[in-house]
């Protein structure tokens, strides 16, 4: 399904919803739902690419989170957070990433239960040789917004972020 043919499946289903489950808050439960359609397309749009890369998006934005870290290092849970993923995910990722070479693990030194994960010299390369196939993809996600609208969107996407943060529901 196309993100056009989503959009209008949300557009069919809004109506019928809300009578069926008025306690939902119309709006923001649209919201909710264009946020994860968005989500979902990127993930579509993205896809083609790491397949010819033979990686995940998740697997190489782990490697340029480690690539841009000070010490080219994390914790597990900082990817997860970082990334976008659950941490057993993450988890998978990380196994998939070492076995490739890509980065290794190591006991955290204030804490040996907690593992450190570090980028090697093979991961570095990796990503910087994938970085070209990406840039295009990722200059052009967003060509049907003009700067102006890029930036507002950028603004709105910030405030909701924190916004989940602040929400009392919990």
């Amino acid at each position: 399904m196309r993100g056009i043919e989503r959009l209008r499946s949300v557009e069919r289903t809004t109506e019928p919803l809300a009578k069926a489950l008025p306690e939902l808050p119309k709006q923001q439960t649209i919201l909710v739902r264009l946020v994860r359609i968005a989500a979902y397309g990127l993930g579509d749009y993205f896809g083609g690419v790491f397949d010819e890369l033979g990686m995940t998006e998740h697997s190489y934005h782990a490697l340029c989170v480690l690539v841009a870290s000070d010490k080219g290092s994390a914790s597990p849970s900082e990817l997860s957070e970082l990334v976008g993923t659950s941490r057993p995910n993450m988890s998978k990722v990380i196994v998939t990433l070492e076995k490739a070479g890509y980065i290794s693990r190591k006991a955290g030194k204030l804490d040996g239960r907690r593992s450190v994960v570090e980028i090697t010299k093979l991961g570095e390369q990796v990503v910087s040789k994938a970085t070209p196939s990406v840039a295009g993809p990722v200059a052009s996600a967003f060509s049907g917004l003009d700067d102006k609208e890029q930036a507002e969107l950028d603004r709105l996407l910030r405030k909701a972020i924190v916004s989940f943060d602040e929400a009392k529901f919990r």
